[in-house]
């Protein structure tokens, strides 16, 4: 986030001189650069979260096929027991 003029000015307009106006100015960009995530960011979150839905999409419908031959055989064995 860049310093404007208008945030000095509007610092400025509060009692504030221009060498204080300027430096909270710099200091505010510099804390919201560090601290806000930007739409590359956020994109990227996305994307990666995409791939791990699919993987656990995947290792799930592992598990229920799984799940459901087991289930089959033992009621199969159940079947053939009686």
């Amino acid at each position: 986030m860049a310093l404007t003029a208008a945030d000095v000015k509007t610092l400025m307009d509060k009692g504030f001189s221009q060498g204080q106006a300027e430096a909270l100015a710099t200091a505010q960009a510099a804390v919201l650069d560090k601290n806000l995530a930007t739409k590359r960011d956020l994109e990227k979150l996305r994307s990666d979260m995409k791939v791990e839905i699919e993987k656990i999409k995947a290792d799930l419908l592992k598990w229920m096929i799984g799940a459901m031959i087991a289930q089959s055989a033992v009621i199969v064995g159940f079947v053939q027991l009686t």
